[in-house]
């Protein structure tokens, strides 16, 4: 029974992975919300919790397949912002649109960002650092200069509807595209992509030789995530409507989610699911830090020690993995 326990213990460990520190994390503070708040189970308030963190947790999916190839993207909180005030704006324009439309025009705009970042980070190899931090100066100047800092006009019921309305009259849009995104990013990663794209972010030099198109691969992982802010703008606009601070910070928290998800920021390691559970973890926490009544001003100091001690534990962790790599290879003794 003991050797039977040992061996299914493996097995999940195994199945886990290096994300199992954020899934028991998750689980424990899910623990810790039902005995602060007893009703927070009721299907109404949980659904209601998994939509607000839906954003989120798709920031995560996309910023994941940039950090895990190797690079940044720092834009993605501007783009969610500019999605929300471009959708306004073409109402404005365009009353009668579909919101459809509307939100393939978003994508379509996600898309050309992310392309934007990719080429620049590859083609001209600036760092992704300088060149997403200078894409949103660009889409905040740009919002701001076409706004003159205050966003004009509503968005529609319809258009609203993906954020804060219902499918059969019970679930979410938003939990909805929250596991849709989940489902096409399990798969992607599962695929051929998945796998060059962690080759790149291990050893760039080593993917080239094998014959990976490094730059392809890179740019592809910036479009994604173009698309995912997009798509989390038209969440956002759903649920908070117009401002033009709708994206601000999300990408800090987008980060923050994917290394409290056990993802190097080096790139070469890391579960997509595990960066979606850290964002779901991390929107947990807020809400029980909230249910406390500790001031919502110190979110930005549980993301920095967060930051600092993920990378530090995964840091340590490497070493240790990388010590004992060359112990193997030298026969016992450490070269």
């Amino acid at each position: 029974m003991t050797t039977a326990t040992a061996v299914a213990g493996k097995r999940i460990r195994v199945a886990l992975g290096a994300g199992a520190p954020v899934y028991a994390l998750l689980v424990v503070l899910l623990a810790a919300l039902a005995l602060t708040d007893p009703g927070f189970y009721e299907p109404d308030r949980f659904l209601a919790f998994v939509k607000r963190a839906a954003p989120l947790v798709i920031l995560a999916a996309g910023q994941y397949l940039v950090i895990v190839s190797g690079e940044f993207d720092l834009s993605v909180g501007a783009i969610v912002t500019a999605g929300v005030v471009v959708a306004a704006e073409l109402y404005g324009s365009y009353p009668e649109a579909h919101w459809l439309l509307v939100t393939l025009a978003l994508l379509l705009a996600g898309a050309v960002v992310g392309l934007a970042n990719g080429l620049i980070s590859t083609a001209l190899r600036v760092p992704s650092f300088i060149t997403t931090l200078g894409m949103t100066l660009i889409l905040e100047g740009a919002v701001f200069y076409w706004t003159g800092g205050s966003p004009q006009g509503s968005l529609p019921e319809d258009f609203r509807a993906l954020g804060r309305g219902t499918a059969l009259g019970w679930l979410p849009w938003a939990v909805l595209a929250c596991a849709a995104t989940a489902v096409f990013a399990v798969w992607l990663m599962r695929r051929d992509f998945g796998r060059t794209l962690i080759a790149t972010g291990d050893s760039e030099r080593t993917a080239a030789l094998s014959g990976v198109r490094v730059h392809r691969v890179r740019v592809l992982a910036f479009v994604l995530s173009g698309v995912a802010a997009a798509l989390a703008a038209v969440l956002v606009g759903g649920f908070s409507g117009v401002s033009a601070q709708a994206g601000r910070g999300y990408e800090f928290e987008a980060i923050t989610a994917v290394v409290l998800g056990g993802v190097a920021l080096g790139g070469g390691r890391g579960s997509v699911l595990a960066a979606m559970a850290g964002a779901f973890s991390l929107q947990a926490l807020f809400t029980l830090l909230n249910l406390q009544g500790v001031s919502g001003a110190l979110e930005s100091t549980v993301q920095g020690v967060i930051v600092i001690a993920a990378v530090g534990i995964g840091a340590a962790d490497f070493a240790r993995l990388r010590r004992r790599r060359r112990t193997h290879s030298s026969g016992g003794t450490p070269s």
